[in-house]
């Protein structure tokens, strides 16, 4: 059946895109999560470096304290793109803040943009069904 429903006056298709588009915006903020979580643990293991340096120059370590200092610790966890210096790797916030300004605000915005356009911005549309129908086979058998 591909006949819109008396129940939210959506087509099986429309409903199923709009479900698709719920769970492709729903896991880019999971994968949004995750950056967040990877950009705090790369600071924590940075600051833990640190204090490595520290503590290897304390020990009379200087050749392998300025290594960190240098090498290690200033640098970005992604490797610059082709064109850029050395120094100029991707640091996990600059990873984040594009992630966030760029991508993930696009497509929740497109998200939002479907939602508005296919559903009258109601969301969550196939859950509502499924919930309705539940209830109503709990009550009827």
């Amino acid at each position: 059946m591909n006949g819109r429903t008396e129940s939210d006056g959506l087509t099986d298709r429309e409903r199923e895109a709009l479900h698709e588009v719920e769970l492709g915006v729903e896991n880019l903020h999971r994968a949004h999560g995750h950056l967040v979580s990877f950009h705090h643990s790369t600071g924590r293991a940075m600051d833990h470096l640190a204090t490595a340096e520290e503590l290897l120059r304390e020990a009379g370590r200087d050749e392998l304290a300025n290594r960190l200092r240098d090498d290690h610790l200033p640098r970005g966890v992604v490797p610059p793109c082709d064109g850029e210096g050395a120094t100029a790797g991707r640091w996990s916030y600059d990873i984040l803040e594009k992630f966030q300004a760029t991508f993930l605000e696009d497509v929740v915005a497109f998200g939002d943009r479907v939602h508005d356009e296919v559903a009258d911005g109601r969301r969550h549309v196939a859950e509502r069904r499924q919930e309705a129908a539940w209830k109503e086979r709990a009550r009827t058998e």
